[in-house]
């Protein structure tokens, strides 16, 4: 199989996990909200990651003592915060459902994450303005702010799309006197902000990353060379960050409405074999969710290979996320009994945004080849 067939084909895995990974949650029975947050992030933010680096990465531990300490604590840090974001966009999926969260998110992602990119540029975080400075009169930066601009338009037009599906679907407002829609929608932006972070985590990540791929020089994993890997290196710090937050938020939630026995015992009148069911859902969430940056290393591993592609990494993950993101959403009928018109804002929207990311990395393209 070509490089570039097969990277798209490992990209499309992962993109495919990512989409589907909050879906066994439908399958739930007798836990509340935060019972099965807790339960999967202990798998995709805590236990799998640190699993995943040991089996992937040689002499792990021996990276992990020779990695800079600031890059530890900032990587950290960094993910903590993602894990405020990562708990904004669960809670999204239930105001605003899968099309809508997804597509947002990960446009505001997106933007967050070019702008972070400008504003460090090769001197770091200090030198913002001579950063941006040396942006504005670089090849491409033209398409760069074009490609922003479309994204904008296409993150407006999804919140037009999730005004018009809740006023479709004649919702009632979870709570009295606010719409269903724009708290979902203040909780994708939130999220797509703190997703960005996330990047911004493997970004000071990457003094970890460089120890494991020396480390990994002549050695190979699953049959793939081992270098591919090296990011696994940085997700047990990222990630326990994430997983930090995200079960500070869960216990509150536990300990105001005194759910934390459901972990281990249904309410009366469930079958009480049905907890193993909801276990399973919970560790083939976390399952799913991990297994999008496993697959993303052998995409990046195999586009390496093609000439002239090497930057377009991020982009086919980005691009297939929204589009699967938003298949999903409507594989789940989210949007039956829409108008036709609510739907078409959904498809501009969604066109938009990956016209906005094309032109984006064509943009960074166009100034890395001059």
């Amino acid at each position: 199989m070509h490089p570039l067939l097969a990277s798209i084909l490992f990209h499309a895995i992962g993109a495919a996990s990512a989409s589907v990974c909050y879906v066994p949650q439908r399958k739930l029975k007798g836990w509340s909200w935060q019972t099965y947050w807790l339960a999967q992030a202990s798998f995709c933010w805590l236990l799998l990651p640190i699993v995943g680096a040991v089996l992937t990465v040689p002499d792990f531990w021996g990276v992990v003592n020779a990695a800079p300490r600031d890059a530890l604590l900032r990587t950290f840090l960094l993910g903590a915060a993602y894990g405020i974001g990562g708990t904004a966009f669960g809670v999204a999926i239930r105001y605003v459902g899968f099309s809508i969260t997804y597509a947002t998110a990960i446009g505001v992602s997106t933007l967050v994450g070019t702008a972070y990119a400008i504003i460090k540029g090769n001197t770091g975080l200090a030198n913002y303005a001579a950063n941006i400075e040396a942006f504005w009169v670089k090849p491409g930066s033209g398409w760069v702010l074009l490609g922003i601009c479309v994204g904008l338009v296409g993150i407006v037009f999804c919140g037009l799309a999730g005004r018009w599906k809740e006023r479709d679907l004649n919702r009632a407002p979870v709570t009295p006197g606010k719409s269903n829609a724009v708290i979902g929608l203040v909780l994708c932006l939130l999220a797509g902000v703190l997703s960005g972070v996330y990047g911004m985590a493997l970004t000071e990540g990457e003094p970890i990353a460089k120890l494991a791929e020396s480390s990994a020089a002549g050695h190979t994993v699953l049959g793939v060379d081992a270098t591919s890997f090296r990011n696994n290196a940085i997700y047990p710090f990222s990630n326990t960050g994430a997983f930090l937050t995200t079960a500070i938020y869960c216990l509150f939630l536990h300990l105001r409405h005194r759910t934390f026995g459901e972990m281990v015992a249904l309410p009366n009148g469930l079958n009480p074999a049905y907890l193993g069911v909801n276990w399973a859902m919970a560790v083939l969430t976390g399952c799913l969710w991990y297994g999008q940056f496993f697959f993303y290393g052998f995409g990046h591993f195999f586009i390496l290979k093609v000439k002239g592609f090497e930057q377009a990494c991020w982009a086919i993950h980005m691009i297939l996320s929204i589009l699967l993101g938003t298949l999903v959403g409507v594989a789940l009928k989210e949007w039956k009994g829409c108008r036709r018109a609510t739907k078409l804002t959904l498809a501009l929207a969604v066109a938009l945004l990956i016209a906005g990311k094309l032109l984006l990395d064509y943009g960074n393209y166009v100034g890395q080849a001059k």
